[in-house]
């Protein structure tokens, strides 16, 4: 097992459970419930000996904590555009058609390795992972994690709503100029923001209407169903859309733009990218052909 750090107990005037010892004292380990983790997978050692959570540590005591044995993971090779990357962070750009994570061979996740640096930072994970998802047919913005407090924080910022990220995405119909989605989602309270950004007319659908969106909560599929709720669903939903839509060039949403704090340097960053060219043709190509048809 690889060492992670070695810690010298100083200052105690009476032997405390190791659960008990404070984790500030530590550098690889941040939070009570990450030092019992530890604990339970065997990673602490006090005095060379095992520890568990009823071990107690005394004044002069040793601690060595230590990193889980590395598993080698299959690597998905699909090169993904790295916007930013750091030893504790990187921002990518995902492409539309792949899961974020779980049980398959070909995800973003298993891409990672393909397209990031190890970190080597002392509490670097195994694993670079992302932090929240984007759905297999959605592109953009995506967070990744590259150490375990990094993603413990970054965890925390979704949690208490302070990461702000918006989307774009074409829908049928001519939607409102802005207005705020308030539906339940998943049984769920959910909040959507939309702004207009260019409506254009269509032959098959009248009209075509390209969206900003701000969520201020993050559901499952939470863009996709209020949009649909408001009868604009989603260019390609095959999901919450209509049937009788027929573009067959996959989902039109995109996340354009994030706004968090920087887990170790506390800066407050922002990134953003462009539209895919799909979303501009398509436009334009409808509005072209509703006119060549109405001339």
């Amino acid at each position: 097992m690889k060492l992670l750090e070695t810690h010298m107990v100083s200052t105690l005037n009476l032997p405390v459970r190791i659960q008990e010892y404070d984790v500030s004292n530590f550098v690889s380990i941040t939070t009570k419930s990450s030092l019992k983790k530890a604990l339970k997978k065997k990673l602490i050692f006090i005095n060379e000996k095992v520890a568990s959570t009823a071990t107690f540590v005394s004044e002069n005591d040793v601690i060595k904590i230590y990193a889980e044995e590395t598993i080698v993971k299959k690597v998905f090779k699909l090169t993904i555009p790295v916007i930013f990357e750091d030893e504790d962070i990187a921002i990518i750009n995902k492409p539309a058609g792949f899961p974020t994570n779980g049980n398959y061979f070909k995800t973003i996740e298993n891409a990672l390795p393909h397209n990031l640096k190890p970190s080597v930072a002392i509490d670097a994970l195994s694993f670079a992972k992302p932090v929240h998802r984007l759905d297999n047919p959605t592109s953009g913005i995506l967070i990744i994690a590259k150490t375990k407090n990094a993603q413990i924080d970054l965890y925390r910022q979704f949690e208490e709503q302070q990461i702000s990220k918006t989307y774009q995405a074409i829908v049928i119909g001519k939607t409102d100029t802005e207005g705020n989605i308030n539906s339940v989602v998943a049984e769920k309270e959910a909040f959507t923001h939309y702004k207009t950004e260019q409506t254009v007319s269509s032959l098959l659908n009248e009209y075509l209407s390209l969206v900003k969106l701000t969520p201020k909560t993050g559901r499952t599929h939470q863009l996709r169903v209020h949009l649909a709720s408001i009868n604009h669903p989603i260019i390609g939903d095959q999901l919450y859309g209509k049937k009788e839509e027929n573009y067959k060039k996959g989902l039109f949403l995109c996340a354009t733009s994030i706004q968090f704090t920087h887990p170790k340097t506390k800066e407050k960053l922002s990134f953003s990218i462009d539209l895919p060219n799909k979303y501009g043709s398509l436009l334009a190509r409808e509005e072209r052909r509703f006119l060549k048809f109405n001339a």
